[in-house]
């Protein structure tokens, strides 16, 4: 079974940057749209970036110009350049399939506070 393991979260001021990172154990990855989803506390998890096998991207609003999502298909990983963060980018970060997501990993705290 897959398994994701992210990193690269931490804590910044509003208007920093982080670049988080997701190792995939499996080469079935390159196959798939993959994504980084997001969970505040207390609110549902939400999907912010995607991107698919053929490298087409997808943002969500409330990010879009802020983030870039990219992939290696080589090293099975998945990044997230984040910019320009706000307070309410605050969340735990996960990647997953965008379709039908499998098992979560632990994720990464991002915290942007002054």
């Amino acid at each position: 079974q897959v398994q994701f393991v992210e990193s690269g979260g931490g804590l910044v001021l509003p208007g920093g940057s982080l670049r988080l990172s997701c190792a995939a154990s499996e080469s079935l990855f390159r196959l798939f749209a993959m994504g980084w989803y997001r969970q505040a506390s207390g609110k549902q998890r939400e999907l912010v970036a995607a991107i698919t096998s053929g490298f087409n991207t997808w943002y969500a609003d409330s990010v879009k110009g802020r983030f870039t999502i990219s992939r290696d298909n080589a090293r099975n990983t998945l990044s997230l350049q984040m910019n320009s963060l706000k307070p309410e980018d605050t969340s735990v970060y996960y990647c997953n399939f965008q379709a039908n997501p499998r098992t979560w990993g632990q994720g990464t705290q991002v915290t942007a506070s002054s």
